[in-house]
């Protein structure tokens, strides 16, 4: 054999069984084509800088970006689903809860938390779309309404963030009773004239558009979240006809009057504060 085929000749050392594979999570491609350093794209607010492109991110990175220093209190941490109805479609629900809480390391689909943004306490509910696609069960909105009872206990505005494909099918009319939980609850939050603020993030679909989504003071969005009822591919079977361009886009539900404004995830800190400040009637922040 010459010395073309040996690789110590050849100046490599490392024996193939021992070479590794580039690490996984390193790059981030977005749905352009854009690719960006997973370093860089959190730098950048988890926003692709080439096309502005809002990534799907949860509450460990809401409330980095929007409590100070990443420091606050979790609420309710050990609150979990159970199973009463014993449901099983392909596999069983305490199956898909047991899974998803190790593949996520979450309890369940909403992270309930209170501290400082900007100088001034906030009670932050934010979902998380990893757990079981954000779907709202009744951990899902007794956490939201313990939130809830949290600010107006404290007089501290509330701000919910919204991401999921809508009520928990395997808690059956369970899940559809927090709609009206978590509605009620706003109400009261509402008579204590306490502010809350609804973000509707990629996605924000089903029952909880139907209730707390909807519900804010006042309601912003990212830009390009897809924010509806039902999916654009219901809808247009249900109709019969096709969609307007962009339909169900965060632009479109803005430009129909449903959301009062667009934030770029960067500004989102410093914008929902100078609201609390405008209607609270608080020297503005800087």
């Amino acid at each position: 054999m010459s010395s073309w085929f040996k690789r110590k000749e050849k100046g490599i050392q490392t024996a193939t069984e021992e070479k590794k594979d580039t690490p996984k999570g390193l790059w981030y491609k977005s749905p352009t084509g854009k690719i960006v350093e997973s370093e860089e794209l959190a730098k950048n607010f988890y926003v692709s800088p080439e096309d502005d492109y809002h990534v799907r991110i949860g509450s460990k990175e809401y409330f980095e970006i929007l409590f100070d220093d990443n420091k606050f209190r979790e609420l309710d941490t050990k609150l979990s689903s159970k199973d009463p109805l014993k449901f099983v479609d392909t596999k069983k629900y305490s199956e898909r809860l047991k899974a998803a809480e190790q593949k996520t390391g979450l309890k369940d689909a909403v992270r309930t938390a209170v501290g400082k943004s900007m100088g001034r306490e906030l009670v932050i509910a934010c979902m998380d779309f990893s757990f079981i696609g954000g779907s709202m069960g009744s951990v899902v909105g007794e956490k939201i309404a313990r939130a809830i009872d949290v600010a107006k206990r404290r007089k501290i505005p509330f701000l919910m963030i919204s991401k999921s494909g809508g009520a928990r099918m395997m808690e059956a009319a369970l899940s559809l009773m927090q709609l009206a939980k978590t509605s009620a609850k706003l109400a009261q939050l509402a008579e204590a004239k306490i502010p809350y603020i609804s973000l509707c993030t990629d996605p924000t679909t089903g029952g909880t558009t139907a209730s707390y989504a909807m519900l804010g003071d006042i309601n912003i969005s990212e830009p390009g979240a897809l924010i509806g009822f039902a999916g654009p591919r219901v809808v247009k079977d249900t109709v019969g006809k096709d969609l307007p361009e962009g339909f169900q886009t965060s632009e479109f539900v803005k430009e129909h009057g449903f959301l009062d404004f667009i934030s770029h995830r960067r500004d989102l800190k410093n914008k929902i504060n100078l609201y609390i400040d405008l209607i609270t009637n608080q020297p503005v922040r800087s």
